[in-house]
């Protein structure tokens, strides 16, 4: 299942030394490869290993099987037990390396493996001119690359069962989130069926509508946050959380069993018709994709982009966006990593996204055929998306646990606020953040 959530943090907070916590730049960092790489050159004998998440464990499977048999190196894949963005900095801190690892690619996420020190600078590389607009914001620290963008960041926005649309006849999308509960009133009044499908059992999608909110948030607000002169318990902020609760959850905008609902009952509800839109990130499609073909999916479903007053969608990185090389202090090793990543998103990148069926990072790549046209339209939306707060954040809380104790009447929304204030609080002051 390819997700964003936010990162738990539990590595700065739960017991890491300080050091393994802070923005150290102590340590080698190996220099930017002079001239292009050749992605084919002869690595016999090189034997690199890579962090995957459990849910990302097939992901770099072509990529490497095509490496190893185009230079001879050895790649082999170890599996970094969940919750994946705790375990890794708590392994680091251990003193423990890897040549390469998938990692969330955002300004929120790449500080907890101590970039300067940990990982080597992507500056230079030959890949790094052939991204898209969005994926080349990413993976970027205190001016600096280190991670190469391998898949699209996920986007955020709303999909849609045709059918129920159109008996609710809509024909035209949103474009505003007081909008989006416009339409979720009339369907709920046309046909009977749920509006939304909301999923508090698995707790993360419950972020989504809230985030949609904050979409109007200048940067200057994201600023401020990251120097402890704004607060997540901004009116904004807590009116966000506030009309989700009242006007969608208690306001009978969701389907009944709102509360213990699964992210594979949410895929599976929109798909049938049982319920009619559901607010999610492309892991959603990922999931239907699994067991339902691109022309059942053509059919039956269709997906917008919404924020608080547009109709622009939001994007999400996840840790297989992004993959880092380590600063291992073997330079045969550090070298390889380079040409893998050159390879990856050179000569074998067409191959690669069409063996995993998505869409491509680079405009000069086409996407492969056969793409459902949700998918189509997610990657042509990210031209203007906005960023979730895991990306405008310099660390982001995880607000989905508070709000999944929301639902079941343990906080208020100004507790959850309150929660996300305190957890953000607690982590820059672990990392030594000025202003913390």
């Amino acid at each position: 299942m390819r997700r964003t959530v936010s990162v738990l943090a539990t590595a700065c907070v739960l017991g890491l030394t300080a050091t393994a916590c802070s923005d150290s730049t102590g340590g080698a960092t190996a220099a930017a490869p002079e001239g292009s790489v050749n992605p084919t050159a002869s690595l016999k004998g090189v034997k690199l290993t890579m962090w995957v998440a459990q849910n990302s464990v097939s992901e770099p499977k072509q990529a490497i099987e095509a490496f190893e048999k185009a230079t001879g190196a050895k790649i082999t894949t170890e599996v970094i037990p969940d919750p994946y963005e705790s375990n890794v900095p708590t392994k680091l801190a251990s003193g423990v390396k890897p040549d390469l690892m998938f990692w969330q690619p955002t300004g929120s996420t790449l500080p907890f493996v101590q970039p300067a020190k940990n990982l080597l600078p992507l500056d230079n590389e030959d890949w790094v001119s052939k991204l898209g607009t969005t994926e080349k914001s990413l993976g970027q620290v205190d001016g600096h690359r280190y991670a190469a963008i391998v898949t699209s960041p996920a986007s955020l926005g709303v999909y849609y069962n045709k059918d129920v649309f159109k008996k609710a006849g809509i024909t035209t999308m949103p474009t505003s989130y007081d909008g989006l509960l416009a339409t979720a009133a009339k369907i709920k009044s046309k046909t009977g069926v749920a509006p939304f499908f909301e999923v508090g059992g698995d707790k993360w999608p419950l972020q989504w509508q809230v985030q949609l909110q904050m979409t109007d948030l200048p940067q200057s607000f994201w600023d401020k946050l990251d120097k402890n002169q704004a607060k997540w318990t901004d009116p904004v902020i807590v009116n966000a959380i506030k009309k989700y609760k009242t006007k969608v959850l208690d306001g009978g905008l969701a389907q009944k069993n709102y509360k213990t609902a699964t992210f594979v009952d949410q895929g599976k509800a929109i798909l049938d018709g049982s319920a009619a839109m559901a607010v999610n990130v492309t892991s959603l499609q990922s999931e239907i994709q699994a067991t339902s073909s691109t022309s059942e999916m053509d059919q039956k479903l269709g997906w917008f982009p919404v924020s608080n007053s547009s109709a622009k969608a939001l994007y999400s990185p996840d840790q297989t966006n992004g993959v880092v090389a380590f600063n291992t202090g073997d330079a045969k090793r550090q070298n390889a990593a380079r040409q893998f990543l050159s390879f990856w998103l050179g000569k074998d990148y067409p191959a690669y996204i069409k063996a995993n069926k998505i869409v491509s990072v680079e405009p000069s790549v086409p996407n492969p055929a056969g793409l459902p046209q949700t998918a189509i339209a997610q990657a042509e939306s990210l031209a203007t998306a906005t960023g979730v707060f895991q990306v405008k954040a310099l660390t982001a809380p995880d607000m989905h646990l508070a709000l999944a104790d929301m639902i079941y009447g343990k906080k208020t929304p100004e507790q959850v606020a309150q929660a996300a204030e305190d957890q953000f609080t607690q982590v820059l002051k672990a990392r030594g953040v000025s202003g913390f």
